[in-house]
């Protein structure tokens, strides 16, 4: 999706009660979603050690922004998430199952190739991880995690909406969840795209998870890149929600109970990443040593734009774009921050 301003489209709040609004809204959602999910607030790292094997792969394509230290033999690397640093980070403080901490993480993406109204250098989100028991690696646990993370969502929208009325405008978004297979969807859908299956699934149900993101599906390919060393690619997935303002799904989640080391040894070499074994995080894992967790991330401009009404991510957050970019918001009178 290249970057487009819907026909029309006006700012609900101006560039002063953005600011406010965006600060007071991730206020509300923190501390909503730290309480259902009993989460506390932690600390997050800018960077890690390159040589650590903390940092988020993501489809393993992506380079992270790495730099030397002076007077050290180790290179820094800003993180393009806290996926395995979160997992370390519980086991060092102790925490006991049911409990877990969230995080503001900031991340750059350079090689992030689809700068558009959703996507940006730049990235923001809560990341969040929390203990759990055997037990709890099902899906039923995945699902109820869900609706808690959809509920403080929703009841971070119903505030914004008493605080600033005319946010009104945007109606409510919906707190039933479609829960779906990317197995079932793409059997749905077998002549479209992934990207295009969301669009036609969420546009109908609104709300929705896909389940089971990383495996190759029937067709050969997976619904979606996700690294094999965090998530446990049968019990993940991503929440969408249809946004109105821009007539597309918006994918504000990715998350899911975390492999195991049966799991991830299984993953790794699906994956042809047996290199990474020997990495203090994996060999740690793979040894049973760290806690069994689920987690996940929760996009910050995202939820701004969604709550917010906004058309661009760079009406909620400060980043870096292309002169077609700027000159197509110039035009549509959107100012990016």
């Amino acid at each position: 999706m290249k970057t487009f301003i819907p026909e029309g489209y006006v700012s609900l709040l101006n560039i002063y009660d953005t600011q406010k609004a965006i600060s007071l809204l991730k206020r509300l959602f923190e501390d909503r979603l730290g309480a259902l999910l009993n989460l506390s607030r932690v600390s997050a790292p800018l960077f890690v050690a390159e040589n650590s094997g903390l940092n988020d792969n993501l489809n393993g394509y992506e380079r992270p922004v790495s730099f030397d230290i002076l007077r050290s033999d180790t290179k820094g690397e800003v993180v393009q998430s806290l996926a395995k640093w979160k997992r370390m980070a519980l086991k060092r403080y102790g925490f006991y199952p049911g409990k877990g901490i969230v995080a503001d993480m900031d991340a750059i993406r350079r090689d992030e190739d689809e700068l558009d109204n959703l996507h940006s250098v730049y990235v923001d989100q809560w990341d969040w991880e929390k203990v759990i028991l055997s037990e709890n690696r099902n899906i039923d646990y995945l699902k109820a995690t869900v609706l808690d993370i959809v509920q403080a969502i929703c009841d971070t929208q119903d505030t914004m909406q008493a605080i600033y009325p005319q946010l009104q405008h945007l109606g409510k978004l919906s707190r039933n969840v479609s829960f779906i297979s990317s197995q079932d969807l793409e059997d749905m859908y077998p002549e479209l795209t992934p990207k295009q299956r969301e669009n036609r699934y969420t546009k109908e149900h609104k709300t929705v998870f896909i389940i089971g993101i990383g495996a190759p599906l029937k067709s050969g390919k997976p619904h979606d890149g996700r690294a094999p060393d965090y998530d446990d690619w049968d019990l993940n997935g991503d929440i969408l929600f249809w946004d109105d303002v821009l007539d597309c799904s918006i994918e504000l989640s990715s998350m899911g109970i975390r492999v195991s080391p049966e799991s991830m040894d299984r993953q790794l070499k699906a994956a042809n990443c047996d290199d990474r074994r020997a990495l203090p995080y994996h060999k740690a894992l793979l040894n049973g040593e760290l806690p069994l967790t689920i987690g996940g991330g929760i996009g910050q401009s995202r939820l701004s734009m969604l709550l917010l009404g906004k058309a661009h991510i760079g009406e909620v957050q400060a980043s870096v774009w292309d002169e077609d970019t700027i000159e197509t918001c110039r035009k549509a009178g959107v100012i990016l921050l």
